[in-house]
């Protein structure tokens, strides 16, 4: 079973346990009233903005409650719905289930055609018992060919990514909370979105009706790897275009023999003959991390293939036509800007927004962005509609109607036909919004926007620099990921500070006291903090960094690194409350604990346990062997009729 199971299966089972317990103890006349009564779980601290000035909230200013302390420790803080929306529940089949490592990678493979009849068409999906809802196969189905007008022959890649639909999917996932806790924050999986990696081949055909072979290879997976499922394609597709379902069936079963995909392990992945070794990453990898060494305790024939990412994309020869416009749209993306780019093929506006969307790693991305997006995508509505304020979402788009149809967004990004490698590209200029009218409309960044930070000129002096030496397009990526990774880390860096002075100290954390809360976010206090700890200590950028933050305390992005660091600042004093327990002479405090108390404890503690085990919980292995310890002792010193029901035979 699954962490996630066992832990619901816990929950039960504790209800159940206080309930047996309280009636052994009514039959007997034994009291059931705890000596010091469970407190009621506090709400999480808010962002406390500007307008909201309350203060901070007390400390442990109240006794002790085993209910109430793990209650509220596990609870603390901002969340969301932690099920997955129409998703299976986690660990749901045992690993060796059929399709569990499949589906690690994996959610299915689609093969979508040209019928003259019906248009696109769905031909297969594999495994074939896997459940998509009626508008997810329509959106696979538009999303995996390009816009007529494209005009792509041959062989072409891209990607989309569209929302789940509601419903119940087949229960074979693997437990993945593991692997995604492991996982930095922006390489986690999709919990509501599916992504849909695509190959498209168009070729002349005079035994087609038509004239011409039309059909695409689709993987559709929640794992951002763009790079591997790109690799894994330009492997699969041109041999299943030639041999059909046979090919696919054996790719498919390689897949399901691949070892999970668990962060910090190089990965030996067989494919067709091929062995493809990756990296996956961690939160523990440091930044600008070479790429994989190869195993050298294996004798692989033939030598493997080395990705050196997983999901990094030449982000030098993305951004060519913008290098001049970086900076501001870095900004753009950390404010949660609305953006549309209108691009002359799906494979460059896929690339596009998703170099965009990972220009601010290590900061997840917490807008919506689709790499690629058609006016029959079942959300075309909602993003167009003109009664409300554009939503924050990157969309990129090859049809010129938007530009007739999106006119009201501030922020449109018209890039042009890609030039040979060689020179840098003439580069896009910026543009007034009024100027945006006709479908013809020039490349070009149109915007009113100003910046809040001044341009780094010497960054784009160095590429430059680069191109007239001719060096390599890795190592002018090389280049540009660090200049983007350090103006995020700088930004960030004060706000990381702020945030680690919210945490209670450590020693106002005691055993058999409510842990205290985190306190809560200031604005005004974290803006009073940049005179000492602000970004101009490690960044020579200069501008109006007051202004940048304001704004950014407005954006789904500050909501999103909020919640995850206040979650794991609640998870870590919930380990130190374990720990704290764990230390603690736990016989002096039973002393004059009523058995009701001391049940609730070895409950609580079970449930904890199984926490720390699914990897919530920054738990070591030394204070969970003190706590199954401390919970053999605790059950042993309760009477016989207690130690059955709650180690049942």
């Amino acid at each position: 079973m699954g962490a996630r199971n066992d832990e619901i299966r816990v929950g039960k089972l504790a209800g159940g346990v206080r309930g047996r317990v309280r009636a052994v103890l009514v039959r007997d006349g034994r009291s059931t009233a705890p000596r010091s009564g469970p407190g009621a779980p506090r709400p999480p601290p808010p962002v406390r903005s500007p307008g909201n000035a309350s203060g901070r909230s007390p400390g442990n200013a109240r006794p002790f409650s085993v209910a109430g302390s793990m209650d509220q420790a596990s609870g603390a803080g901002p969340h969301r719905a932690r099920g997955r929306l129409g998703a299976p529940s986690c660990g749901a089949r045992a690993p060796g289930a059929p399709w569990a490592r499949f589906s690690a990678w994996l959610e299915c493979v689609c093969v979508v055609t040209f019928d003259l009849e019906l248009g696109q068409a769905l031909e297969l999906v594999y495994p074939s018992d896997f459940q998509l809802t009626d508008k997810e196969k329509s959106s696979i189905c538009y999303l995996s060919f390009p816009d007529s007008h494209s005009g792509c022959l041959g062989d072409t890649q891209f990607s989309f990514r569209i929302r789940q639909c509601g419903g119940q999917r087949r229960p074979w996932h693997m437990d993945d909370r593991h692997c995604d806790s492991g996982a930095p924050v922006s390489l986690q999986r999709e919990p509501a979105h599916y992504f849909g990696y695509v190959y498209f081949r168009q070729v002349k055909d005079s035994s087609m009706k038509r004239g011409y072979f039309q059909k695409s290879l689709v993987l559709v997976s929640r794992l951002p790897f763009v790079r591997l499922f790109q690799a894994l394609l330009s492997l699969v597709a041109p041999e299943y275009f030639d041999k059909l379902a046979p090919c696919l069936e054996a790719v498919c079963d390689e897949i399901d023999q691949w070892p999970a995909p668990v962060p910090g392990q190089t990965l030996n992945l067989p494919v067709m003959g091929v062995v493809l070794q990756v990296h996956i990453p961690s939160r523990a990898d440091k930044p600008e991390s070479g790429p994989p060494k190869q195993c050298s305790h294996e004798n692989l024939l033939p030598a493997p293939v080395v990705l050196t990412s997983v999901h990094e994309l030449d982000l030098f020869r993305c951004f060519r036509p913008v290098l001049a416009h970086v900076q501001l749209l870095w900004e753009l993306m950390l404010l949660g800007e609305p953006l549309l780019v209108l691009a002359p093929s799906p494979a460059v506006s896929s690339e596009m927004v998703l170099a965009l969307t990972s220009c601010l790693q290590p900061l997840k991305f917490c807008c919506d962005y689709r790499p690629y997006f058609t006016v029959h995508d079942s959300e075309f509505k909602e993003f167009t509609t003109r009664t409300q304020a554009p939503p924050s979402v990157v969309l990129g788009v090859t049809n010129p109607f938007f530009i007739k149809t999106l006119q009201h967004w501030p922020h449109v990004l018209r890039i042009g036909e890609p030039k040979m490698p060689g020179d840098l590209p003439k580069q896009v200029k910026l543009k007034k919004p009024s100027r945006l009218k006709t479908l013809d409309t020039k490349p070009g960044l149109y915007t009113a926007y100003t910046t809040y930070l001044h341009r780094d000129k010497a960054l784009l002096r160095r590429l430059l620099k680069g191109l007239q030496k001719k060096r390599p397009s890795d190592v002018q990526t090389a280049v540009l990921r660090r200049h983007l990774l350090e103006l995020t880390q700088s930004f960030l860096s004060p706000l990381e500070h702020y945030m680690a002075s919210l945490m209670p100290l450590q020693k106002s954390i005691t055993p058999w006291k409510t842990p205290p809360q985190i306190h809560p976010f200031h604005q005004d206090d974290f803006l009073r903090s940049l005179e000492h700890s602000g970004p101009q200590l490690t960044c020579l950028l200069k501008g109006d960094r007051l202004g940048l933050y304001r704004r950014f305390f407005k954006s789904p992005h500050f909501d999103g690194w909020y919640r995850q660091r206040h979650k794991e600042m609640a998870q870590k004093l919930e380990a130190l409350h374990l720990e704290a327990i764990c230390e603690a002479n736990i016989e002096i405090w039973m002393k004059d604990k009523s058995e009701v108390e001391v049940v609730d404890l070895v409950l609580k503690l079970r449930e904890r346990l199984v926490r720390a085990q699914g990897h919530q919980l920054p738990v070591k292995e030394a204070t969970l062997k003190r706590a199954r310890l401390y919970i053999e002792t605790v059950i042993g010193s309760l009477p016989k009729d207690l130690q059955v029901v709650l180690c049942p035979p």
